[in-house]
């Protein structure tokens, strides 16, 4: 178990996210892309684990168009986006194996690295202090097998739940108003 319980930008999401309820009593992650990290909370607001990830090549916070009709060799550098926002999640396929699907119609999911190509050295980029090297995906996130079986999939297999993706280039407050509206009522 990780005992960082996040950047400020995190403690304070999971803080309105509790006072609202906004998780509706299901678990829920923590995607914050400028730390390259994701963390795991169970359904009454507890972090399970943390972990380092493999983002979107591409800064930004706005997924292109039509990104989830595109095949692979149809999205180019500048469109690989993990993009921001509160999302409903559940488990499912993709073509190989099991995935946390955040947003099926963009194609975003959550998934083990991928390490088919060596030439991306994804489980290096993920061993290493910085966040510099963390940028190589096509717009998913990418966590560490184990990560994934022993912490995600545990949480999300029994019941749905969310995900919540910091923003990179956009205000928290845009990201997620009715996190800040329900904040400011409770105020």
């Amino acid at each position: 178990m990780a005992s960082d319980d996040g950047t400020p930008p995190v403690r304070a999401l999971v803080s309105r996210i509790m006072t609202s309820g906004d998780n509706h009593a299901r678990p829920f992650l923590i995607v914050d892309k400028v730390a390259a990290r994701v963390f795991a909370f169970d359904a009454s607001g507890k972090l399970r684990d943390t972990s380092p990830a493999l983002l979107g090549a591409a800064r930004g916070d706005v997924p292109p168009a039509g990104i989830g009709t595109r095949t692979l060799a149809q999205i180019g550098p500048a469109d690989r986006i993990t993009q921001a926002g509160r999302f409903e999640a559940h488990m499912g396929r993709d073509l190989h194996e099991d995935v946390l699907w955040i947003d099926y119609d963009s194609g975003l999911s959550l998934h083990r690295v991928v390490t088919t190509s060596r030439s991306e050295h994804r489980l290096t980029r993920l061993a290493t202090p910085t966040t510099d090297d963390n940028r190589v995906s096509f717009g998913c996130i990418n966590v560490p097998r184990i990560f994934y079986e022993t912490v995600v999939a545990p949480l999300f297999r029994p019941a749905d739940g969310t995900v919540y993706i910091l923003p990179e280039q956009k205000s928290v407050a845009a990201t997620f108003p009715t996190l800040t509206d329900a904040m400011d009522k409770a105020g």
